[in-house]
């Protein structure tokens, strides 16, 4: 009887530690597991620049619209092989030159080196007062769009309306010396004849 009772504590004794340990396996495991990763949304621009943002026109009266690339360098490198590259944060401009009609921009992307969407601004169109400007800012340590990035800007206005303008300015810094420069915007046209035949017609 006393060698029943014994052998009852040490299984009674055992099944505890036994325990134990998966409770602390189990927390261990939770601790370590990996958290996933977390997508932060850009700044909403448009807080910043509500003043420049006016009521959307009626779409009907916009008869004319545009497209504007914008090519951007996150980072340029030295003349020579051994010169360090210089990393460079991005400021995107857009301004309504028009002194009179508000300009509807309708799409700012952001790509990367190889073509690939990265940000896009806009979920709905938002119209410049006369003279408005907005920017959006890129900084230096965001990477996302490689050495020759791009934006792409789609505008509409009631014409006729003066041409916005849309630029791009780099700046980083050096071993104490700053380095800036513009990168202006080109108008997107479509170049060469059509494969399809001309047919003209006289009366």
């Amino acid at each position: 009887m006393p060698y029943a009772a014994s052998a009852l504590r040490l299984g009674f004794a055992a099944a505890l530690l036994a325990g134990a340990c998966t409770l602390a396996h189990a927390q261990t495991t939770a601790v370590a597991a990996p958290t996933p990763p977390t997508t932060v949304a850009p700044p909403d621009f448009r807080a910043q620049f509500k003043d420049s943002i006016v009521k959307l026109p009626d779409p009907s009266d916009l008869t004319i619209r545009g497209t504007i690339y914008v090519p951007t360098y996150s980072r340029v490198y030295g003349a020579t092989a051994g010169d360090r590259k210089l990393q460079f944060s991005t400021t995107l401009r857009i301004d309504n030159t028009s002194a009179t009609k508000p300009l509807v921009i309708e799409r700012i992307e952001y790509y990367e080196t190889s073509g690939e969407l990265v940000q896009s601004y806009l979920t709905e169109p938002l119209a410049l007062r006369p003279f408005g400007t907005i920017e959006i800012v890129i900084p230096a340590e965001d990477e996302r769009g490689g050495p020759a990035a791009n934006f792409i800007v789609n505008w509409a206005g009631s014409g006729p309306i003066a041409e916005p303008m849309v630029e791009a300015v780099m700046i980083g810094s050096q071993d104490n010396t700053s380095f800036s420069f513009v990168s202006p915007g080109r108008t997107v046209r479509t170049v060469g004849r059509s494969a399809w035949p001309q047919f003209r017609f006289r009366f």
